[in-house]
């Protein structure tokens, strides 16, 4: 424990608030785009840390804790982004034409300052009181070191545990980087894939040629891989061969069996991701209350003037608490004021007390499961897409329980974007969670003070919630949805908010395959037995139900590399721990290396997202067509493997190496 009582530190300034809201508008912008391009976000956390010590190394007395404060606040605005995975269902289905400012506004500020609010409390329950991973925090955190210890003199960073550690992040966010362009040249793939059939039916083979996963893998631990592994054997070796027997259209047979995955597969992973997320909130119950408890002691030890330490102060519990119950004042506006006017007027306010309460309650539950899910695995690689999956179902099934049968098409359709409407609320909180538990696990590890970091994360909100919609109407009016009334031949695909809308619309239409989402309840069942079973009769072995739902759910392009990542980062880790003076060093080592691995293509990522955005074009550095078939797979794979075993042999030199510039090795 701590025994310090005040940070000296500069933290929250006028500048970080500053350079974070300047990082959010690109970060954001970016987002928007491929989020609903191809239905990936990725983190910004990273990427802003490195910017933001790139910057404030010019201003007099910048500190870790200050470039903790700018990431934070530009994690959040960029991960807020992902609300574009249900809005734009409002104008896929033609009940809206447009993005209505300040109501858009609203829906992102107030569902993410609730999520903000519950993540207070579930700090000490998830990220102090537990030992999830959280590697996208702690990849961060290892950034935000380094970058310390770069700044300092160098005599004194010489003998410090992370000396190479910078030369170990630059070194693979290159790497990356390249392997990244080189994609972008299309002189390799990025991905690849094959179908082939299994009987009468078939499956496929896949995988994602991104480095960052790699260092995902290193990050989150072969645990985590092996489950995510039996969910995609569970996915696609056992159900997708089951769903495509003698069901096959003629065609292209990898187009057929991405389509049924997508349509079919995908409901059983959000089954067993249910189960999961319902027993996962069962089993850190405890700790949330004893969060909870632990908040408003340390909130009463302050107001009687003893001293705290600055890593324990929250927001004080009481605040936390009076936000929520206000948050459902306007919330309860914006819900009647979409209600009004429409075919529901009638019913309108037990469907509006209903929704009240849900956003209230499944709020809490969506922040538990989305901190819990990025703190196993990350936050650009949780399938936050799952969890709205769940929200729209139960929404819907409330909605139609408390309002009956519909009447008319015109009430069937304000039912369906009335419920798409309050999913959206629920997704700004579940968009916030997922990222904020991986901020506040930084903040832990570097040493800031929680409630300043809340503040950020506010702060962020509100910079995303400004700058989402006049970028959602610009993708709009320049490119418009698929599916949406009036769409042209290159509409944004804005895959998550078609699949929502299609829920929704099925559940009202009674159209909907409960069959696929029970089978993934029982699966999520057995492997929550089996889990149970292996942590009562073994002593390591455990199978995160989580983690195989979200291996079931995820697409095999991202959940194969994140194993592999996690197998190369254990035989990492048993070379380093050889040597027994300097093995924690050589370990760290691979961290930073997984670290820039991630940090590479994140910045390459929003480079990338800027040109596209600018030209118009999903290939604006392409030199090479496709006339290469797939060679250019072969030739992918190949360079992929070398450049991730040369980068990896680069830092065991490295770490072999012994002290730099004459510093003494630590005893």
């Amino acid at each position: 424990m701590s025994t310090s009582v005040k940070s000296p530190m500069r933290e929250l300034t006028i500048r970080s608030v500053v350079l974070g809201g300047l990082i959010t508008l690109v970060f954001t912008a970016a987002n928007v785009y491929l989020g609903l391009k191809v239905g990936l976000t990725f983190a910004t956390a990273i990427p802003a840390a490195v910017i933001s010590m790139s910057v404030l190394r010019y201003f007099r007395d910048h500190s870790i804790v200050e470039n903790n404060i700018v990431q934070t606040i530009a994690s959040a605005a960029g991960t807020l982004s992902a609300i574009i995975f249900v809005l734009p269902g409002l104008i896929m289905i033609g009940w809206w034409t447009g993005f209505p400012y300040w109501m858009t506004v609203a829906v992102c500020a107030i569902g993410g300052i609730l999520g903000v609010m519950y993540s207070i409390p579930l700090r000490r329950a998830l990220v102090t009181g537990s030992d999830l991973p959280y590697p996208e925090g702690v990849a961060a955190a290892e950034v935000l070191k380094v970058g310390d210890v770069a700044g300092q003199d160098p005599a004194e960073a010489a003998q410090d545990s992370n000396r190479g550690g910078m030369r170990a992040i630059v070194v693979g966010a290159i790497g990356s980087a390249l392997f990244a362009l080189l994609g972008s040249l299309k002189l390799v793939a990025t991905e690849v894939a094959v179908a082939f059939r299994v009987g009468s039916g078939a499956t496929m083979v896949g995988a994602s040629l991104s480095m960052a996963l790699i260092g995902v893998g290193h990050l989150v631990g072969v645990a985590v891989g092996i489950a995510m592994l039996v969910g995609l054997v569970i996915s696609f070796f056992i159900v997708l061969p089951g769903r495509t027997w003698d069901v096959l259209p003629s065609g292209d047979l990898l187009d057929a069996v991405n389509g049924i995955f997508k349509s079919d597969v995908r409901m059983v992973g959000a089954g067993a991701i249910a189960v999961a997320a319902v027993w996962t909130l069962l089993t850190i119950i405890g700790p949330i209350i004893r969060g909870i408890l632990d908040a408003a002691v340390s909130a009463r030890t302050r107001r009687s003037g003893q001293a705290v330490d600055v890593t324990e102060r929250d927001i004080p519990i009481q605040y936390v608490g009076l936000t929520v119950v206000l948050a459902m004042i306007p919330i309860g506006w914006l819900l009647w004021d979409f209600l009004s006017g429409t075919a529901l007027v009638g019913s309108a306010a037990g469907i509006l007390i209903v929704t009240i309460i849900f956003v209230f309650v499944i709020g809490l539950v969506v922040a538990a499961v989305c901190g819990y899910m990025a703190g196993l695995i990350g936050s650009s690689n949780s399938p936050i897409s799952g969890v709205g999956v769940l929200v729209v179902l139960t929404a819907a099934l409330l909605i139609k329980v408390t309002h009956g049968p519909a009447e008319s098409t015109s009430q069937t359709e304000a039912l369906i974007a009335y419920t798409l409407f309050t999913a959206a609320v629920v997704f700004g909180v579940a968009t916030i969670s997922n990222d904020n538990l991986q901020d506040l696990k930084t903040g832990q590890l570097v040493g800031a003070t929680p409630w300043k970091q809340q503040v950020a994360l506010i702060i962020g909100v509100l910079f995303g919630s400004a700058i989402i919609p006049p970028i959602l109407e610009l993708m709009h009016n320049a490119f418009g949805f698929q599916g949406a009334p009036g769409a042209g031949d290159n509409a944004l695909a804005a895959p998550q908010a078609a699949l929502l809308s299609t829920l929704a619309q099925g559940v009202f239409g009674g159209d909907l395959n409960w069959a696929l989402i029970g089978l993934g309840v029982a699966i999520g069942a057995g492997v929550i037995a089996i889990d149970e079973v292996l942590k009562r009769t073994t002593k390591n072995l455990k199978l995160p139900p989580l983690a195989v739902g979200m291996g079931m759910y995820l697409p095999m392009s991202l959940t194969l590399i994140i194993p592999i990542g996690a197998f190369i980062g254990l035989a990492y880790d048993k070379w380093a721990m050889r040597d027994a003076v300097d093995g924690e060093r050589k370990k760290r080592l691979g961290i930073l290396l997984a670290t820039g691995l991630i940090v590479g293509e994140s910045i390459y990522g929003v480079i990338f997202a800027g040109i596209v955005g600018a030209t118009g074009n999903d290939s604006p550095l392409a030199i090479v067509g496709d006339g290469l078939g797939n060679w250019m797979q072969v030739i992918g794979v190949i360079v992929f493997a070398v450049m991730i075993t040369g980068l990896y042999r680069y830092v065991k030199k490295v770490a072999s190496d012994g002290p730099a510039d004459g510093a003494v090795q630590k005893k």
